[in-house]
C-alpha cells in the first residue's frame, strides 16, 4: 500500500519543543515565542510534548494554556527519550512548516521567522541550525565536532551541527518519516534517505543555559555512533537486504573456493612432479579457507531469509509522493 500523504495545515508555523523538566524556562519561552511570531504576522501553534518529567512543567504547560489559544500539549506518561518526542509532536503539527527547538532557552525564538521564510521561500525541505559560537565546555565541544564529523562522512550530508535542537522542516519532510530510538540526532539523514535533498544551513544565536542542567552525558556519542551505522543499514538495505548479505556471502564463498582450488591444484601440481607436498588438510589456510565458504553460506542465507521478511512486511510498497496535480 502507498502512503498517500497529501499536505495539509491549519496554521503558518508549528513548534514542536520536547521538554524535561523545564518548569522554570518555560513561561520566558513562550512569551518569547509569541512576541516574535505575533510580531512578524505568523499564524501558529507551540506544541509542548512533556517526556515524563518530574517537576511541575506539566502544571505549568496548563497554566499558560488558560491564557495562550496558541499552546498544545502532550504528555508521556513516563520518559520516552527526544526522539518519541519528536515523532509525536510531528504527527500532531498542522502547520506549514515544522521547526523544532528546546525547552531550556538555549535555542532563540528570534530565528524562526528566518527558519520559516528558507522552507516557504527558497523551497528546502529542511533547514538545520548551526550554533557556530557555542557556550559549552570542551568536554561537550570536542566530542561534538567529531561527532558531526563522522557523520558527514558517512552521510555525505555537508552539515556543521547534526544535533542542534533548531531546525525547520517543511510539513511532507515530517509526515512521511519515522523517528525512533535516539534517531533525532540524524533526522537530516532519515530525510535525505528518503528523498527530500533540499537540506540548508543556517548559523543560529547559542544562549547560554539560563535554568536547570544539560539532560546530557558524553554516553551519547557512543550511543550516537551505533545509531549512525543502524540507520545507515537500515536505510540502504530495508527494502533490498540480499544486495547487502548476498554480496557479502558470495564474495566470502568464492574466497574460500579459491583458496581451496588453489590448494588442491598446488597439490596436484607437485604430486605430478614428484615433488614433496603437504596434504591439502594439513595445512592451517586451508581451514581458513573452510570457515569463508561456511561464512559465506550463513550470509547468503541471512540474506535470504532477510528477503522473504521484506516481501511480508506492511511497509514494503509505501511510498512518498511530493507534489500532486488535479488529484482529489
Amino acid at each position: 500500500m502507498s502512503n498517500h500523504s497529501f499536505p495539509f495545515f491549519d496554521v503558518d508555523l508549528s513548534v514542536v519543543i520536547p521538554l524535561l523538566n523545564e518548569a522554570e524556562s518555560l513561561p520566558e519561552l513562550t512569551q518569547w515565542i509569541q512576541r516574535v511570531l505575533t510580531q512578524n504576522g505568523l499564524s501558529y501553534e507551540v506544541i509542548l510534548i512533556d517526556d515524563g518529567s518530574t517537576d511541575t512543567s506539566w502544571e505549568v504547560i496548563e497554566t499558560l494554556a488558560q491564557t495562550d489559544t496558541h499552546l498544545r500539549g502532550i504528555r508521556f506518561n513516563r520518559n520516552y527519550g527526544k526522539s518519541a518526542a519528536l515523532h509525536t509532536g510531528f504527527e500532531a503539527a498542522r502547520g506549514r512548516v515544522v521547526c523544532t527547538m528546546d525547552a531550556d532557552l538555549q535555542d532563540s525564538p528570534e530565528e524562526l521567522p528566518e527558519l520559516y521564510r528558507m522552507i516557504v521561500q527558497d523551497r528546502y525541505d529542511l533547514v538545520s541550525g548551526w550554533k557556530k559560537k557555542r557556550f559549552d565546555p570542551l568536554t561537550k565541544t570536542i566530542p561534538t565536532k567529531l561527532f558531526n564529523g563522522v557523520t558527514r562522512w558517512i552521510s555525505g550530508i555537508q552539515l556543521h551541527d547534526f544535533n542542534c535542537g533548531l531546525k525547520a522542516y517543511d510539513q511532507r519532510v515530517v509526515k512521511g518519516i519515522e523517528v525512533y530510538g535516539e534517531m533525532h540526532r540524524y533526522i537530516p539523514v532519515i530525510a535525505k534517505w528518503n528523498g527530500f535533498a533540499r537540506i540548508g544551513e543556517k548559523v543560529v544565536q547559542h544562549q547560554e543555559r539560563k535554568y536547570g542542567t544539560t539532560k546530557f552525558g558524553l554516553e551519547r556519542f557512543v550511543y550516537g555512533f551505533l545509531d549512525l551505522l543502524s540507520i545507515t543499514f537500515v536505510s540502504r538495505f530495508r527494502r533490498r537486504p540480499m544486495h547487502f548479505f548476498g554480496t557479502m556471502g558470495s564474495v566470502s564463498f568464492l574466497l574460500g573456493m579459491l583458496i581451496t582450488l588453489w590448494l588442491v591444484g598446488e597439490k596436484w601440481y607437485l604430486a605430478y612432479n614428484n615433488l614433496r607436498a603437504r596434504g591439502v588438510t594439513d595445512q592451517p589456510l586451508f581451514f581458513l579457507a573452510l570457515v569463508a565458504v561456511i561464512i559465506g553460506m550463513q550470509l547468503f542465507l541471512a540474506g535470504f531469509l532477510a528477503e522473504m521478511v521484506s516481501l511480508s512486511g506492511s511497509r514494503r510498497n509505501e511510498y512518498l509522493i511530493r507534489d500532486t496535480l488535479n488529484i482529489r
